[in-house]
């Protein structure tokens, strides 16, 4: 059923969903991922922007990585679903082009941002009576265009060398979405070359933001360490410790596939890695950074009264 009106130029996704005992909980597992990560997201976006005390730099970043979330997940799992229900794996050569350079804008994007969103956390914290100064709005809105103008550079350097490459009679690729790796591997083409390039980008992408979220981490804890309070110290480093390890689940999933050398990888551990990152990253960030969180939490049960009194004057109308 996969293949009517096919062109010679499109692509065919081997997908998630190729195991046919497991094919409809897997679906049932993504829509949920997918519904809630689009629901948190955008809750939280709605929270920053109604609620006034939640106008603070961390809450304004957050914003937008919220935002970034809710058009990553959107690039890649909507088409995967609803290929699913139509029994069709296809995907035009336009179509992957498309995918390819939103996902690496977007997943750009998000990397910078997590690593300066941590030396927000860092000035907070170990300089707080510089904090209205290192981060005031301009510093923001500065670290909002640098996380975009960064993942843009990435999408417009790397999608036009991706997919200028010449293609086999193979078009059949084995992944469930336009991701580079997987798609350099039908190229008929030596792209050693364009490979070592996509390294050097990933090693600026990656390891430069990782190794800022690290170090600044280390300064944060250091700092409570030595905090007189010992709830204060329970309270940070239970904090600390869940947004470290979504971050290392985002960045240590995206280095497995862009930085190991070919020889380690194997097609399915490859799509597992993926998922860590392009599907499940985007619904554990509002959870972990912000919902879990009492100014949040606040402003959403203050949103939900003022929602339920609405409804009660229309009630009386």
């Amino acid at each position: 059923m996969e293949m009517h009106n096919t062109s010679s130029t499109d692509f065919t996704f081997m997908g998630l969903f190729n195991r046919k005992d497991i094919s409809g909980l897997l679906f049932l597992i993504i829509s949920i991922i997918f519904f809630t990560a689009l629901m948190a997201n955008g809750v939280m976006i709605f929270l920053i922007r109604t609620d006034s005390r939640l106008h603070t730099p961390m809450y304004f970043l957050l914003s937008h990585l919220s935002f970034i979330d809710m058009m990553y997940i959107s690039t890649i799992v909507p088409k995967m679903l609803v290929d699913y229900l139509l029994g069709q794996r296809t995907i035009s050569f336009m179509g992957c082009t498309a995918q390819h350079f939103l996902y690496l804008t977007l997943v750009g994007a998000e990397f910078f941002l997590l690593g300066l969103m941590a030396y927000d956390r860092y000035v907070a914290i170990c300089n707080p009576l510089r904090y209205p100064v290192l981060m005031s709005r301009q510093v923001c809105w500065m670290i909002i265009a640098g996380s975009w103008f960064g993942g843009s550079l990435d999408g417009f350097l790397l999608t036009p060398i991706t997919m200028s490459f010449p293609f086999c009679n193979s078009r059949e690729i084995n992944h469930f979405f336009c991701e580079a790796p997987a798609v350099l591997k039908l190229a008929c083409a030596d792209t050693a070359l364009y490979e070592t390039v996509m390294y050097v980008c990933c090693v600026l992408m990656l390891l430069i933001p990782f190794s800022v979220v690290i170090s600044s981490y280390a300064r944060i804890l250091t700092t409570v360490h030595h905090m007189s309070s010992v709830e204060g110290r329970k309270k940070a480093f239970a904090t600390c410790s869940s947004h470290i390890t979504v971050v290392t689940l985002f960045y240590g999933a995206a280095m497995y596939t862009y930085m190991l050398p070919h020889s380690y990888h194997r097609p399915a551990q490859d799509k597992v890695f993926s998922v860590f990152y392009t599907i499940l990253t985007p619904m554990l960030n509002p959870l972990i950074y912000s919902l879990r969180n009492k100014d949040v939490t606040g402003a959403l049960k203050k949103a939900l009264t003022r929602f339920k009194g609405t409804q009660r004057v229309a009630e009386v109308f």
